[in-house]
This record gives C-alpha cells, structure tokens and sequence, in this order.
C-alpha cells in the first residue's frame, strides 16, 4: 500500500467514525418526561391516572396527565410540567 492510499483509508476510516458517532451523541443527550404538552395519540407511554400502558393512547391535547420526552430544560418553554407539579394538579381536581 503506498502512501497515497494509507492516508486516504485513514481519511475514509475517521469520516465514517464521526457520522457513526453523531446520532449516538443525539440519543444519549439528556431527556425529561414533560407532562400536559402530548397531543392526542402522541403521548409516550402510560400515563398518570393508570387508564393506559402505552404510546400513543392519549385522547386529548395537552392532558395533564400524559407526557413525551423532550430535551433537559425545554419543558417549561412548552407550558409543561414536572411529575411532581402533574402529581400535585391531579390531586387537587
């Protein structure tokens, strides 16, 4: 192998490595459950009140009572709420 072509495999082998890399960075960012933002049927999985086990079940918009992962921090710039603040909600109504 002469020179030329090492340093291109290396190139190659580097550039691969980066992309594999990028959506495993995106996966393991930090999430948080955001309770009262899913829309109907977009909800992530079971929610409060025990009604359901799974995604995708929500009836309404913006159920307190239904939450989606979103991105640490982002929650309260979508009106959403902790567990504990839905918690809270729930036992007052």
């Amino acid at each position: 192998m002469n020179q030329r072509q090492l340093i291109a495999a290396a190139a190659t082998s580097l550039m691969s490595m980066a992309l594999l890399s990028s959506p495993a960075l995106a996966q393991n960012a930090a999430k948080e459950k955001c309770f009262g933002i899913a829309k109907a049927g977009q909800n992530d999985c079971a929610n409060l009140a025990g009604t359901h086990s799974c995604a995708g079940q929500a009836k309404v918009d913006n159920d307190k009572g239904e939450w989606k992962y979103v991105a640490a921090g982002t929650c309260k710039q979508m009106k959403g709420m902790t567990m504990d603040e839905a918690k809270m909600g729930a036992k007052k109504s």
